[in-house]
C-alpha cells in the first residue's frame, strides 16, 4: 500500500490540472474567508467559516481529487494492472486515496489553525476533530461511489459538479441560517449537519451529547455511499 501511495503523490504533484484542484484552488478560498472573517464572522460566526473551509477542502480538494484520480487510474488499466498483484482491493484503494486524504487533512488543520490565531480558536477541538474527520470519511465514500459512474477524468469535471457545488451550497445555507428552521432537511442533505458540527464545535453553547447526534446523518452518507460503490465501481474502462 504504501509503494502505491508514494507513487501516486509523485503523480499529483506532476499533474497541474489535480495540483490546482486539490492544493491551490481550496487554499486560496479558505485562505480568502480566513483574511475576510471579520466580515464573514459578523455576518455568521467564526464556526461558518471552519464549516466553509472543511467543505472546500473537502468537496474540491478531496472528493474531486478522488474521483479523478480512480477513473485516470482505470481508463490507463493502471487499476487492473495493480490488482494483478498481491495488494489487496481494498490494499490498491487505500494506496491510491491515502496522499490525498493526508494532504486535506494537512491543509484543513493548517487553515484553521491560523483561524484560531487570528480569531478565537474552537470551544470543543475534540468535537471539531469527530467533524473533520466524519467529513473526510462521507466525502472519499462519496468520491468512490461516484468514480463508478465516471468513465475518464474529463468525465469526471461534469459527474463531481452536483456532490462538490451542493456541498458547499449546504454549508453556506446551514452556517449562515443555522437549523431552527427546516432543520431535519438541512441536517440529511451531505455536508448538513456536518456543518452544524463543526459551528457548534467551534462556537460552544451547545451541549456535547447534542454535537455528537449529528454524527448521524454524515455516517449514514458513509454507508450509502460505499454500498453505491461496491455495485458500481470497476476495475476495467467503463464502455
Amino acid at each position: 500500500m504504501l509503494s502505491i501511495a508514494l507513487s501516486e503523490l509523485v503523480q499529483i504533484f506532476r499533474n497541474r490540472l489535480v495540483l490546482v484542484t486539490s492544493l491551490v484552488m481550496p487554499a486560496a478560498v479558505s485562505a480568502f474567508f480566513v483574511y475576510r472573517h471579520e466580515v464573514f464572522a459578523a455576518l455568521a460566526s467564526l464556526g461558518y467559516i471552519a464549516a466553509v473551509v472543511l467543505s472546500t477542502v473537502g468537496a474540491f480538494g478531496l472528493y474531486t481529487t478522488t474521483v479523478t484520480t480512480l477513473a485516470s487510474r482505470r481508463q490507463n488499466l493502471f487499476l487492473k494492472r495493480l490488482r494483478s498483484t498481491a495488494a489487496g482491493d481494498t490494499g490498491i484503494l487505500s494506496g491510491l486515496l491515502l496522499p490525498i486524504t493526508v494532504i486535506s487533512l494537512v491543509q484543513v488543520a493548517v487553515i484553521m489553525t491560523v483561524l484560531a490565531m487570528v480569531a478565537d480558536g474552537p470551544d470543543d477541538i475534540l468535537l471539531l476533530a469527530a467533524a473533520v474527520l466524519s467529513t473526510v470519511i462521507m466525502m472519499l465514500g462519496l468520491g468512490l461511489a461516484t468514480a463508478g459512474l465516471t468513465n475518464s477524468p474529463e468525465h469526471a469535471q461534469v459527474t463531481t459538479l452536483p456532490v462538490s457545488i451542493g456541498t458547499i451550497a449546504v454549508a453556506g445555507w446551514v452556517g449562515i441560517t443555522g437549523t431552527e428552521e427546516l432543520a431535519l432537511l438541512k441536517r440529511l442533505l451531505p455536508g448538513g449537519s456536518a456543518t452544524e458540527l463543526v459551528v457548534n464545535a467551534w462556537n460552544g453553547g451547545v451541549p456535547v451529547t447534542d454535537s455528537l447526534i449529528l454524527l448521524v446523518p454524515t455516517l449514514s452518507w458513509v454507508i450509502v455511499a460505499v454500498a453505491l460503490a461496491s455495485r458500481i465501481f470497476r476495475w476495467e474502462p467503463r464502455r
